[in-house]
């Protein structure tokens, strides 16, 4: 038996290894023992399409590629960490997320889990799920390189990063950073305001994710409508190859995940051309 959520710093200090950190052990264990595969088991069997506690619709999914796995972490699902998935895929295991008291896998194990490999079994463009954070903070300013330098010295790493530098006056930055990340919320507004720098504490993200999401511009425009015709503010847009995120109000968070599970799971829209 191994002791999950601690480990030894580069000083040979022995530390934890933070939110996830039980994930991350058992990953760095199946691969320092050479195994094909590392079983997951927690409270609930598997990744979902959405958190069943908001949608009651909510399916599990059977197989998901590492990427997509990694960015529903990042967007707000608990199932796995995001660090551990990445370790997984550097080392090529598969991770079997599963339920503590399901059955022993049969000849299908994805029919009682999760999946997680290289490649996941649908067309690029497909929407998997909808995760979602309600608390996140939005940092902007004018003065990049002191943002930068503030967050760097409190650990504070940024969800999503946007830099304008054209050199005049309409250079800045536009920073996202979860409110779970900020222990020493106090000190850092203080260090932001005196740089200075806007605290925008108003916002929450829900996010569609899938392989090849952003192949066309379908998805954003789609899912930018739905905010339009819910009349629901739409602060920014962030994207990544497996992930659509829209910062909107807070508390409308939930009643968007629901209606983006209904636009993008539940209907069936059709993968991305």
């Amino acid at each position: 038996m191994v002791a999950g959520y601690q480990g030894v710093s580069y000083r040979r200090e022995i530390t934890t290894l933070g939110r996830g950190g039980s994930d991350t052990t058992a990953v760095a264990m199946a691969a320092a023992l050479g195994a094909d595969w590392c079983e997951i088991c927690s409270d609930v069997d598997g990744v979902y399409t959405a958190d069943p506690r908001v949608v009651r619709e909510a399916k599990r999914i059977p197989h998901l590629s590492y990427e997509e796995t990694q960015e529903l972490a990042e967007s707000g699902a608990r199932v796995l960490n995001a660090q551990a998935v990445e370790f997984a895929k550097e080392r090529g295991i598969a991770i079997y997320a599963r339920a503590t008291s399901s059955p022993l896998p049969g000849n299908d194990p994805s029919v009682d889990g999760t999946i997680v490999r290289k490649f996941g079994p649908r067309p690029p463009g497909s929407v998997v799920g909808v995760a979602s954070e309600e608390e996140v903070i939005l940092i902007q300013s004018h003065e990049i390189d002191g943002v930068l330098s503030v967050t760097d010295r409190f650990g504070i790493p940024g969800k999503q990063l946007h830099v304008i530098t054209t050199g005049g006056d309409q250079d800045g930055i536009s920073l996202v950073v979860s409110k779970e990340n900020i222990h020493q919320t106090l000190k850092l507004r203080a260090a932001l305001e005196a740089i200075p720098a806007a605290w925008n504490d108003f916002a929450g993200a829900v996010s569609i994710i899938g392989t090849g999401i952003t192949a066309s511009h379908e998805r954003v425009r789609q899912g930018s409508r739905i905010l339009r015709e819910l009349n629901v503010s739409n602060f920014a847009i962030a994207t990544s190859s497996f992930r659509i995120t829209w910062l909107i109000e807070r508390e409308r968070v939930d009643e968007i995940v629901q209606q983006f599970h209904r636009a993008f799971i539940e209907a069936g829209s059709p993968a991305v051309p």
